[in-house]
């Protein structure tokens, strides 16, 4: 009977999230094993902006240096609507005494991931291993033991500690039999990348436009030269068919809703996609000797960034509570501890922000889209209430909520 491989932590997903939970624990003297289905790293294109205090921890672990060369610096983004145009601008030197990065940073997932993987090869006590795709575990008292699917056939693998962070769809999750409550919204989002440059239509490098029929929010993200690659997310109504939103036409119509240009200009479009979009947070983010972080833990619209940031400040949070317990320093219970700081400030923070975001872009009453203008350049013009906004916007406020539960 062929043995199982052991280690101490066992981490599903090389993904941004799974990568951190390592590099934390392997920093810390712990030894871990990350399993990715995939046979190397995933080229996604949908995650790509940090805020302020997620570049201040991954700053802590050797990360935010090389991403800051790499990516955009975004000291000002915009709030628009489509029919009134520009509605306030947001300045984020507002918050330089609250942290010393005052902007917004955009790089892609894909550019990350790479940086984080480097640093990880530097410890020999942690380990990647690819086209190791999860399938199902048992948790005993002591420890977890998972079987995975290989090119070669099944492996199982002996932890103290499993980590799952394996996407909204985890299988980690599924395995541990965790709910993951919430909905889907009915809408799909579709997301546009095109080189045509933006700024010259006044647009800074983030921008929310508002419209009754198809709200839009476009982003500047590094590219092989300039004027770098513009994106563009917006929603798909139900009547559209993936085929239709694929095809050439349909990205071209929605990039003219924001140039204003006749159909006699073509644009250069180098990727689209759509998919689904949900929110949900599982009920737990513990269970047992199970825990889970990022997307396996909890979904969102993308509205605001939050996501990843979100994943990344648990990844470090667990990386380190974690690592305090694996090593004898601290009490299982310390993992109960990080469930209750980043399942509340998910629910708090991550999902109403994001929901409320969406609506507000959304809004179709005439009254009510001139109230929220009204709202939004009274607030952006005093610089109290506009730090008080940002300071929410840039999930400062979350932060400093998870430190105050125990």
């Amino acid at each position: 009977m062929v043995q199982p491989i052991q280690t101490p932590v066992l981490i599903a997903g090389a993904g941004p999230v799974g990568l951190l939970v390592a590099l934390q624990l392997a920093r810390m003297g712990v030894g871990c094993t990350v399993v990715e289905a995939e046979p190397g790293l995933t080229h996604d294109l949908r995650a790509g902006t940090f805020h302020p205090p997620t570049i201040e921890m991954l700053e802590q672990v050797g990360v935010a240096a090389p991403m800051l060369e790499l990516g955009i610096k975004v000291p000002r983004w915009q709030s628009w609507d489509l029919a009134h145009g520009m509605v306030a601008e947001w300045d984020l030197s507002l918050l330089k005494n609250d942290t010393p990065y005052p902007f917004r940073l955009h790089l892609e997932q894909h550019r990350l991931t790479p940086i984080i993987f480097r640093l990880l090869k530097q410890y020999p006590h942690a380990q990647v291993l690819f086209g190791h795709r999860f399938e199902s575990m048992v948790q005993h008292t002591d420890h977890v033991e998972a079987n995975l699917a290989t090119e070669t056939g099944q492996v199982s693998i002996r932890a103290d500690w499993l980590v799952g962070a394996d996407g909204g769809r985890s299988q980690v999750r599924k395995s541990a039999d965790i709910e993951f409550a919430g909905y889907t919204w009915p809408e799909r989002y579709s997301v546009i990348s095109t080189r045509h440059d933006f700024a010259h239509h006044g647009f800074r490098e983030n921008a929310y436009i508002s419209d009754p029929e198809q709200w839009c929010a476009v982003f500047k993200m590094p590219d092989e030269g300039p004027p770098g690659l513009w994106r563009m997310t917006l929603p798909v109504g139900a009547d559209a068919t993936d085929e239709a939103v694929l095809a050439g036409p349909y990205a071209q119509h929605c990039i003219r809703r924001l140039t204003g240009h006749d159909e006699s200009v073509e644009y250069p479009v180098v990727h689209q996609s759509i998919y689904s979009v949900h929110q949900r947070v599982a009920v737990t983010m513990r269970k047992h000797r199970v825990l889970l972080a990022g997307d396996a833990a909890h979904v969102n619209n993308p509205l605001g960034g939050f996501g990843l940031n979100s994943g990344i400040h648990d990844a470090l949070a667990l990386g380190e509570m974690l690592a305090a317990v694996a090593s004898g320093a601290e009490d299982q219970a310390l993992l109960d501890r990080y469930h209750r700081q980043r399942h509340t400030v998910n629910v708090e923070y991550v999902q109403t922000l994001s929901v409320r975001n969406k609506q507000n872009l959304e809004v179709k009453d005439p009254a009510e889209r001139e109230q929220r203008i009204r709202m939004l350049q009274s607030t952006c013009a005093d610089p109290v209430k506009a730090r008080d906004y940002l300071l929410n916007s840039s999930m400062i406020n979350s932060i400093r909520r998870a430190a105050t539960i125990d």
